[in-house]
């Protein structure tokens, strides 16, 4: 039996997690133990409790640890509009943003005829009904600029089509992006929706 399994396990699980590599697992174990007390402890407390109590919300997708999130309790969040994403992250992202001050619907991914992916695997049907008895006065679509997110895009404007006013994300050159690095698409899509100074 190798006195390092456990580790070694440890390092296998941590190389799973998106954006660490096997020599990144390596560097963030060791980095934990070394820090035992510091880091590895309450990291492992708080894993447990986020494991026993985290879920999705069952109003709008979010991730937080009661069935109904705190935004879509929050009434001073009421205000008509609904901001929906592809996934959590997108969500976080808005917030952390801070110009956003409605409420979310998480789809949990987008259409995909080859993966097999229609409306009802996501939480489109769950957004129709929401629009249906929610004083949703604008749905703004903040989904990805990718073919799958486009034609989730059009699928979903066309179930709301004539019940809320539909918007959708500006896409273009970003603040401090220079021409020369940005791909064709972005620079299309920068120039269809120009606007006059």
């Amino acid at each position: 039996m190798s006195s390092t399994r456990d580790i070694d396990n440890l390092i296998e699980m941590m190389a799973k997690l998106p954006g660490l590599g096997p020599r990144s697992a390596r560097r963030a174990v060791l980095h934990l133990i070394r820090k035992r007390a510091l880091l590895l402890t309450p990291l492992s407390d708080l894993m447990q409790t986020v494991a026993a109590t985290a879920r999705e919300c069952l109003n709008c997708g979010n991730v937080g640890t009661e069935d109904v999130c705190d935004i879509c309790t929050s009434e001073k969040r009421a205000n008509g509009e609904l901001c929906v994403v592809e996934d959590v992250a997108d969500l976080w992202a808005m917030e952390r943003s801070g110009v956003f001050k409605g409420r979310y619907h998480v789809l949990g991914g987008t259409l995909s005829a080859l993966d097999a992916i229609g409306p009802q695997e996501l939480r489109i049907p769950r957004l129709i009904d929401r629009v249906a008895t929610e004083a949703i006065s604008e749905v703004i679509l903040a989904l990805n600029a990718t073919i799958d997110g486009q034609t989730t895009a059009h699928y979903i404007a066309d179930q709301l089509d004539g019940q809320v006013t539909l918007t959708s994300l500006a896409q273009g050159v970003p603040i401090g992006g220079e021409l020369d690095y940005l791909d064709d698409g972005t620079i299309t899509a920068a120039m269809r929706a120009r606007k006059s100074l």
